[in-house]
């Protein structure tokens, strides 16, 4: 069974301006307590490269687009550990809502036989990690609106 994290917030600005946020890769280190460095152009199949504060440490993270809808979502995934040892998904969704207010999703899963082990290991910081960063999301689209 997957390790999965969901977080979803209402944030109240447009999805215009949180989508912004999200894909303003370069600007995440001035308000990104979790992911506090990124670079991709977005398109399926380049890169990302991420540096994330993890379990107290920072550690760098290359993963692959998946999939970028513009303005509505984007995901991304770890490049498959052989022998399905480890595997994961990553996805941000938008939905806008009435009055000018928006709806945030953040996706992740990690799964492989490795898996039990990760978990065991990271899993706390994971689940903290995103929370913050889901969010700093909301704090940072707010502000901006």
């Amino acid at each position: 069974m997957a390790f999965v994290i969901d977080e979803t917030v209402e944030i109240a600005a447009p999805a215009e301006v949180v989508w912004r946020v999200l894909t303003d890769l370069e600007r995440y280190g001035e308000w990104n307590p979790f992911c506090i460095s990124c670079r991709s152009t977005l398109e399926p199949g380049a890169p990302i490269d991420m540096r994330v504060r993890l379990g107290g440490r920072e550690r760098a993270q290359r993963e692959f687009i998946r999939t970028h809808t513009p303005g509505t979502e984007f995901s991304y995934a770890m490049k498959p550990v052989p022998l399905g040892a480890l595997h994961s998904l990553r996805s941000h969704t938008l939905t806008p809502l009435d009055g000018g207010r928006s709806r945030y999703h953040s996706h992740f899963e990690l799964d492989g036989w490795l898996r039990p082990v990760v978990t065991a290991m990271l899993g706390s910081a994971l689940r903290q990690g995103f929370a913050a960063m889901t969010a700093a999301v909301r704090q940072r689209a707010e502000q901006s609106a």
